[in-house]
Order: structure tokens, then C-alpha cells, then sequence
């Protein structure tokens, strides 16, 4: 059985993060995407990191650009651009992700484009929108959880801000652009039309911020930061052993009585700073603090067992080295090795989400730049599209 977006063409003009990722997730459906990069150079991140492998692509554009395939481009030459706008003939979808202005000195903004294939639904992922007073700022993942408020949220009260170390921005606006891309090609088997896409890292930021936004405007102040825990329930978050820090989540009364049986501390039901979720959120820090002692009498595994054993949420904090070979990540193949031409083979997260007709497969390794530019010119000419003379030139 075919996956499911077979047959559908995009056309990633996007380097970094959030494009490619998006891109690659639409690739990892069955898409035939085609990274459109600069010649000499290709995406930035090949070069970007400060260590590699074995080849001169660094770890992190392997790790967002697999089963692609890469052409490489002279947008600002004609002749290149007639290539471009041959694929565009061919395309479901194009994204990219420069500043808001530069598509359209390079001759490939959504009005140019869509003249030439009314069906091409176009993405645009910017640091702030298309529109707006910001739009022509530069944005980066750190700008973005800056001015959604993401930072001033994030870490311990009184300490420096602290970035929230996933880029939740980049990766935020490429999920979003997928969503909203997919949502279109569904739109378009009715209306026959594309249609424009403008995503953002700013929105992107904002939008995940769906607790701290609900804080604010339930209580009228601006959430703070409160280390581990949690905005809605409490106690929810870290809390420490005789041998260091696990977490529970005690989200609910009911799992907040089979807490207090576990740890022996009915006696807090009777405090009325904790009867209730609301108390116990207004009065967090005396909530941990009256449980601290008992904690403490305890080691991680005995109250992560004890705590399972009876239903309530609680883990060990693993660190990524040991997150991606513990029994769950492994029985859930989160973890692939990916052949390559140059590196042989490299470890990459796997699929996130697992279909059970179709499933993902690494169909293609990240390509090296410019790797199918000749089959893809090919292509072109054998479809009418593109002059033969047009072909030899790579």
C-alpha cells in the first residue's frame, strides 16, 4: 500500500529548522520532496554545528532532511529560475522560509508562482508573518520565545531567563505549517484551488502557550516562572529523594488521595491550604515543602514503584543518553539508523507517530547537495517541461 501523501510533490526552499523539519515530516508521509538549495553552499546547516561525523554535512542537517531529494538552484540567475518554475509546474507545494520580500526578488512569490500552477499551495514560515510591524525583523527560536513570553515563563523564579532548550518556536511553526499545508490539499479536492500559507515562529510560540495564556487571563497577571511544575494542578513536578530528583503527577484529587496514601500523609487532606487543587496551586511551595521530609525518607525507585503500584503518574528524569535507549524508546523503534553514502550510517530519531496501513519508512538518506539535481533536470525535460539543452547544465 502506497503511504499516504505518495504522489504529492513539495518543493522545500527552506534551510535551518523550521522549513525543513516541516518538509521533512510531509516527506516521511510519502511525499516527493525536493530540497531547492543554493549552489556551493546548500542549506546553512550543513555547515552549521561544531562537530561531525564523517562527511562535511553536519549531524543537524542529517537529522532534518531525510528522504529528500536536493537540487541546487541559482535563484537569481534566469536560468535557474526557469528550472524552478518548471518544477513549480509539477508541484502539490512549496515552502520556504526567507523574509517577508526576498520570494519576490527572487521572482518566486506566491502571485508569480501561483500564475503558474493555480493549484500550488505556497508556505511562507517567517520569524513574525507576513504582516504586521514586526514583519521584517529577523527571527531565530530564541527571538521568538523572547517576545511570545515562552522565556519570561520558563526556569526557576529569580534566576536568569532561561530559553526553553527545544526549540518549541522552529519546531512549533514547522508542525503548524504541516497541519495547515495538509489541511489545504484536503481543501483544494473541492475548491481546485491553492492557497497561501503564512506561519510564523512568533505565532507558533504564542500558540503553544495555551496554560500560561489562560493564567493570565484567569487571574490577571503574567505567569512566572516556576521551575517543574505545572500551571493547572499541583503537586505536579520534580520533587526529591534520598538520592535525587524523580517527578509525580498527581493532576486530579482523586490521584492526589492515593498520593497521600503512599507517601502515609492523609494528614495533609486536613490542611485546608491543600484540600482542594486550587489550594494546593495557590500554595505550591508549602504544599512541597510539607512533603519534602517524607520524600526524602525514601529512594527515586521505591516511590516511583510504590506511586505506579498504585496509579499514580511518576517517572525518573532520564538524561537523552539514557531516554533513547530505555526499554519504551526501543520497543517503539525511536531510535533508526539511517544508511548514507558518505557516513555509512548514523543514529536518528525515528517516527513520532506510527501508522498501522502505511507505515514511515527512511525511503532516502539526507542527500548530499545537488545529489538528484541531473535525474530531477532529467525529469524535467522528459515531461516537456524544461529545454534539453537546459539539462547538461548542473
Amino acid at each position: 500500500m502506497a503511504l499516504p501523501l505518495a504522489g504529492i510533490r513539495v518543493l522545500d526552499i527552506s534551510q535551518v529548522m523550521a522549513g525543513p523539519f516541516c518538509c521533512m515530516l510531509l516527506a516521511d508521509m510519502g511525499a516527493d520532496v525536493i530540497k531547492i538549495e543554493p549552489p556551493g553552499t546548500g542549506d546553512s546547516t550543513r555547515q552549521s554545528m561544531g562537530f561531525r561525523l564523517k562527511g562535511v554535512d553536519s549531524p543537524g542537517f542529517l537529522a532534518l532532511n531525510r528522504n529528500k531529494r536536493s537540487i541546487a538552484l541559482d535563484l537569481k540567475t534566469p536560468a535557474d529560475r526557469e528550472v524552478l518554475y518548471a518544477l513549480v509546474k509539477t508541484a502539490d507545494v512549496l515552502i520556504e522560509n526567507a523574509r517577508p520580500g526576498v520570494a519576490g526578488r527572487l521572482g518566486m512569490d506566491y502571485e508569480t508562482l501561483k500564475a503558474i500552477n493555480p493549484r500550488l499551495i505556497y508556505a511562507s514560515i517567517s520569524g513574525f508573518g507576513q504582516t504586521g510591524p514586526w514583519s521584517q525583523r529577523p527571527g531565530f527560536d530564541l527571538i521568538a520565545q523572547a517576545v511570545s513570553g515562552v522565556l519570561s515563563s520558563n526556569g526557576l523564579p529569580g534566576m536568569e531567563p532561561a530559553k526553553n532548550s527545544i526549540p518549541v518556536a522552529d519546531l512549533g511553526a514547522g508542525l503548524f505549517t504541516a497541519y495547515a499545508v495538509l489541511s489545504a490539499v484536503i481543501g483544494r479536492q473541492s475548491s481546485g484551488e491553492g492557497q497561501y500559507v503564512d506561519a510564523s515562529l512568533f505565532e507558533a510560540a504564542l500558540a503553544l502557550s495555551v496554560w500560561e495564556t489562560t493564567e493570565l487571563w484567569g487571574t490577571g497577571k503574567a505567569p512566572a516562572p516556576i521551575g517543574s511544575a505545572n500551571r493547572m494542578s499541583a503537586p505536579y513536578q520534580a520533587v526529591e529523594a534520598s538520592d535525587g530528583w524523580f517527578v509525580i503527577g498527581a493532576a486530579n484529587q482523586g490521584l492526589w488521595l492515593k498520593l497521600l496514601t503512599v507517601l502515609g500523609r492523609e494528614d495533609l487532606q486536613q490542611d485546608e491550604r491543600f484540600a482542594t487543587n486550587a489550594a494546593r496551586i495557590a500554595n505550591r511551595i508549602a504544599l512541597i515543602e510539607a512533603m519534602a521530609p517524607t520524600f526524602a525518607g525514601g529512594t527515586r525507585q521505591e516511590w516511583i514503584d510504590g506511586l505506579l503500584g498504585a496509579g499514580v503518574p511518576a517517572a525518573p528524569i532520564l538524561d537523552y543518553a539514557e531516554a533513547v535507549v530505555s526499554e519504551q524508546a526501543v520497543a517503539r523503534e525511536m531510535v533508526q539508523m539511517v544508511p548514507h553514502p558518505v557516513e555509512g550510517e548514523f543514529k536518528a530519531l525515528g517516527f513520532p507517530v506510527k501508522l498501522s496501513g502505511t507505515p514511515q519508512q527512511m525511503r532516502l538518506p539526507p542527500p548530499l547537495l545537488d545529489e538528484h539535481g541531473a535525474d530531477i533536470r532529467r525529469e524535467l525535460v522528459e515531461m516537456g517541461l524544461l529545454a534539453p539543452e537546459t539539462e547538461s547544465v548542473a
